[in-house]
């Protein structure tokens, strides 16, 4: 297994969702090199499954796309929380639901090569609504669509963000394998 070695480390900028560092480090081979890397707390994504299979997806104005994007719920985990408890809060947050069960089904490494994000991706079932609360600054429409239309839209590239993408393949290879409904 390679390994490389941290020489020196720098931060370049310390931001409220983000850290970026540069480093110097020693390949396996001896020599060096730079990197460059931004550390993230991570996140939590719920795919939210109601009793008739309808899956609830967010929309929302997605900055660095100049785009609005069609994903799961989602959001930031907060400096020492469990992936669990965001998740927990942000199918509320943003979808108006509760949900009697939680399983997580997928940890993600959305971008490997300059970051240590990580998104825990989990299936909410025993939905009950509620009431969706958004963050200061934060504007979503929430439309429920059946899973086999959603599963159809990521087959033909019409869905592009990541963890929506294994959320969807997860659950449709659990269904499958005969392990949902």
């Amino acid at each position: 297994m390679s390994k490389e070695t941290t020489l020196s480390s720098e931060m370049l900028y310390d931001g409220r969702i983000m850290k970026l560092y540069k480093d110097s480090v020693e390949l396996e081979n001896g020599k060096t090199s730079e990197r460059e890397y931004i550390r993230h707390s991570g996140g939590a994504s719920i795919m939210a499954v109601d009793e008739e299979e309808n899956v609830y997806f967010v929309t929302q104005y997605r900055y660095p796309y100049a785009a609005e994007v069609f994903e799961i719920p989602a959001g930031k985990l907060e400096k020492g929380e469990e992936p669990l408890t965001c998740a927990i809060r942000e199918l509320e947050e943003e979808a108006g639901l509760k949900a009697d069960k939680f399983e997580l089904i997928a940890t993600v490494y959305p971008t490997p090569s300059y970051t240590d994000e990580k998104l825990y991706v989990y299936l909410a079932t025993g939905l009950t609504e509620t009431e969706a609360h958004l963050d200061e600054g934060e504007f979503l429409g929430v439309e429920k669509i059946p899973f086999e239309k959603a599963y159809s839209m990521a087959v033909a590239g019409d869905i592009h963000d990541a963890k929506t993408l294994v959320a969807i393949y997860a659950y449709a290879a659990r269904k499958a394998r005969g392990e949902l409904r």
